[in-house]
């Protein structure tokens, strides 16, 4: 089996997308799928290469914000594409954007089929810009281009999340949709949740990029309503757009006397952020759009409760045990709640922690990559 991935952005650090890609390429040929990558050239010379190359578009005025959110687009090359759908027994598009519409045309044109993944809602891509809302009218001119010009054009779609399928159902998405999920790396001995040393400070991590969708500002105005803003520490763990805000807005919290401990910011390795996942004490997980949130499933593979913003397009919510794991999105004071009660009740915190741990043995990306190479039999054989 031939596969084509086909991605712009495969190679910038801190996106979800690159996460995911980097995984799903190593585990098809680890299964003994022939894949294949084009993307954007990787910037850094060193590094892993596509194997059909495109060069880096730039969005004149806009380059600077499109690369703040983690983001790049490739140039369109007709030759490339060509060369790549040809070689092709099947195309997987990661994206909905113009390169996308090209390839499933020229998949058209040969015969080839397509599935694609739906890793964005449109509000991820233009909250960032305009800092809109769910109800932006840009969002379905957005989602119309999508489903007209790449989705509908396949023949599956896969939903990493119940909530993907449900808002595709509702926007007339016309192609066969399958449920599962992106998946993590599961380790073959079994995880015991690390307890976090007592004493101060009480560390609280948030990990993600650093954007006006992730919504980082809740957390920050929760420790206005909390009665622990003398032991806790704040980490947020990401890069993005928003950094210099959320520092500024961290800054007044300690001047203002609701912080003793300064929030620290910074952007770590893979080894590094477990580390810190396994030393804090909750994990925060804010966003108001997000299609499915593997950020918060790693804090719970290694034994972090987390607590876990609710909305209508967030999918992250359904790793949550019970309603001590949730608030309502942009609810600084039920989130304030929320962290009071766990820090309160420290024993129990313990002991969710290795329940939260074995839940998350259920997202094994290996079963995730079976379901893909499933989905792609099933694609072949229409």
């Amino acid at each position: 089996m031939k596969v084509l991935i086909v991605c712009n952005n495969a190679f910038t650090r801190g996106n979800g997308v690159h996460t995911v890609l980097q995984a799903l390429m190593s585990n098809l040929h680890e299964a003994g799928v022939d894949a294949r990558l084009m993307a954007t050239e990787n910037e850094d010379p060193h590094g892993t290469q596509p194997d059909y190359p495109l060069k880096h578009f730039r969005f004149p005025v806009f380059e600077n914000l499109i690369y703040s959110n983690g983001f790049r687009f490739a140039r369109i090359d007709h030759d490339m594409i060509e060369e790549a759908v040809r070689w092709a027994d099947l195309i997987h598009v990661q994206e909905a954007f113009p390169l996308e519409s090209d390839v499933v045309d020229t998949a058209a044109d040969y015969g080839k089929p397509c599935v694609a993944t739906y890793h964005l809602f449109p509000q991820n891509v233009v909250a960032g810009a305009v800092h809109g809302g769910i109800s932006n009218p840009i969002n379905d001119i957005i989602e119309w281009y999508w489903r007209t010009y790449v989705f509908d054009k396949c023949s599956i779609i896969h939903c990493p999340t119940e909530t993907v399928r449900r808002h595709l159902a509702e926007n007339g998405y016309k192609a066969q949709m399958e449920v599962f999920s992106n998946g993590i790396s599961i380790p073959s001995v079994h995880i015991n949740a690390a307890v976090p040393a007592n004493g101060d400070p009480i560390k609280i991590l948030c990990v993600g990029r650093l954007a006006y969708e992730k919504s980082q500002e809740t957390l920050l105005q929760a420790m206005r309503h909390s009665a622990y803003g003398d032991r806790i520490q704040l980490h947020f763990a990401g890069k993005g757009p928003m950094e210099g805000t959320l520092r500024r807005k961290a800054e007044e919290l300690v001047e203002e006397g609701v912080l003793k401990y300064p929030p620290m910011f910074g952007f770590y390795d893979r080894d590094e952020l477990k580390e810190l996942i396994r030393t804090s004490y909750l994990y925060i997980h804010c966003a108001w759009v997000e299609v499915e949130g593997l950020s918060c499933l790693e804090a719970i593979r290694e034994g972090l409760v987390p607590l876990i913003a609710e909305g209508s397009l967030t999918a992250t919510a359904q790793f949550a045990l019970d309603t001590r794991s949730v608030f309502p999105a942009h609810d600084a004071g039920t989130l304030a709640e929320r962290i009071d009660w766990w820090i309160s009740h420290p024993q129990e915190r313990a002991a969710m922690g290795q329940e939260y741990a074995d839940s998350a043995r259920k997202y094994d990306i290996h079963d995730s990559t079976a379901a893909m190479i499933r989905m792609y039999r099933r694609a072949l054989a229409v």
